[in-house]
């Protein structure tokens, strides 16, 4: 054992030279540590592994002066092996080390993006963006933020500002039934899953808004309504058949948009409702029970007409 440890200890020693002659043509060959500079192959091969060759040369004279010629050997080719293993080793270092800096960064980002949102929604200005739902995003924020892209594409940003509000009252409905209620209360359930319900009906009805929306955007009501003001003796009666039809079409559209964004303005309605009889509500108290009543029978009436206006439409 001393022997080996005595010929590698030579075999070390001797095998500085080359690489630290390799580090000055070229640090970036024998050098792994970034950055590849000559002073660290001065350091490295001129100080810091002769000593190590040098602390076990003095180790092994334990055992007398008997080197090996297997360690010998051994210690020429470690540096060839030690550098490529190094260099691979600071590699996977960096790697995990960014690895772990984009997932701190990530979790910081969603965090401070949730903290802004819910600051946006107590100070009534929450805005969906559609192609970064919010981080707590349940499936009825999915579907408004759906619905609220179908209006965006159709060129009707007026709709699409309904989206904002009824995801502000959404929100401020559940804000409002955490703060009062035991999430493992079967009251808590039950309002949780009409108020969701009610979230859905009105996100359906966005998105009914934005496929009729998509249906006229290519008609150019301006340019119709300009032929038709003309009344020129060469319109043919077809020609003016066609475009009236064209602008019926457009009012029917309008029409239908305006009975939709009424019915959704019923459901922020009924959301304010709930909010403002839940806020009142003292769980503390007996008479908690039949305000929060109230509330689910103000959801409840609500479910059962938008029930039937989807079924006259």
């Amino acid at each position: 054992m001393f022997g080996f440890l005595q010929g590698f200890a030579y075999g070390l020693f001797l095998s500085c030279l080359p690489w630290f002659l390799i580090g000055m043509l070229d640090p970036r060959l024998a050098v792994p540590t970034e950055p590849p500079t000559r002073w660290r192959a001065i350091l490295r091969y001129w100080f810091g592994v002769p000593f190590v060759a040098f602390v076990l040369w003095l180790t092994s004279l334990w055992g007398g002066f008997s080197p090996s010629f297997l360690g010998w050997l051994t210690g020429l080719g470690a540096l060839a092996v030690a550098v490529p293993a190094e260099r691979w080793w600071h590699r996977l270092t960096r790697r995990r080390a960014h690895r772990r800096r984009r997932a701190i960064t990530e979790a910081e980002n969603r965090r401070a993006r949730a903290e802004a949102e819910r600051d946006a929604r107590e100070a009534g200005l929450a805005e969906l963006d559609p192609s970064r739902p919010p981080a707590d995003a349940d499936p009825v924020v999915h579907a408004l933020c759906r619905a609220k892209q179908m209006l965006l594409d159709s060129e009707r940003t007026d709709l699409a500002a309904q989206a904002d509000r009824l995801y502000t009252r959404y929100r401020r409905v559940l804000d409002v039934l955490a703060d009062k209620f035991d999430a493992r209360e079967i009251t808590f359930e039950r309002s949780r899953a009409m108020v969701g319900q009610v979230g859905l009906s009105a996100a359906d009805n966005l998105s009914a808004m934005g496929a009729l929306a998509a249906g006229v955007v290519g008609i150019d009501t301006a340019y119709v309504r300009r032929r038709l003001a003309e009344r020129s003796s060469r319109q043919v009666a077809n020609e003016r058949d066609a475009l009236q039809q064209r602008l019926d079409l457009v009012a029917d559209t309008e029409r239908r948009l305006a009975e939709l964004s009424a019915h959704n303005e019923t459901a922020m309605t009924t959301l304010d409702n709930a909010v403002v009889v839940m806020s009142r509500v003292d769980t503390g108290r007996p008479q908690a029970d039949v305000a929060t009543d109230e509330a689910l029978a103000d959801l409840k009436r609500f479910m059962d007409k938008a029930e039937r206006y989807g079924h006259t439409h």
